[in-house]
């Protein structure tokens, strides 16, 4: 029973590199309006990473001007399944043997095998 909820992992810790919503907007091409719609759809995912700071997104979400390709789907499907955009984060920047984290395995294209893992926590 030893083993960190996925809420209560320090996001500061896992995550090196944040992002504004200003600075997402910009990277995308879009509004600040347009990246609150994306992260209320799940297309994003937003989370606190230290006191005061304000909502930010990882810096890895974006990849080539979008969001990386399968970090929507993942997103949704991990909402659908009880988590919060905190434990997303968490997840998707933890060490997995995938090889390496879900976040590089999205980046690297090879995310069916992310989307499968996540589905099999929903049981």
């Amino acid at each position: 029973m030893s083993e960190t909820r996925l809420a209560d992992h320090d996001l500061a810790a896992l995550v090196e590199d944040w992002l504004e919503w200003s600075e997402v907007a910009e990277q995308l091409g879009v509004s600040v309006g347009k990246v609150r719609t994306m992260i209320r759809e799940h297309q994003l995912a937003a989370a606190v990473p230290w006191e005061r700071a304000g909502q930010r997104v990882p810096a890895l979400f974006i990849q080539d001007g979008e969001p990386v390709k399968g970090l929507p789907g993942l997103v949704t499907l991990m909402h659908d399944n009880g988590y919060d955009d905190r434990e997303i984060i968490a997840w998707v920047f933890l060490e997995a043997d995938l090889p390496g984290r879900p976040i590089d395995a999205l980046r690297e294209n090879r995310g069916s095998e992310v989307k499968r893992r996540a589905q099999s926590m929903a049981f």
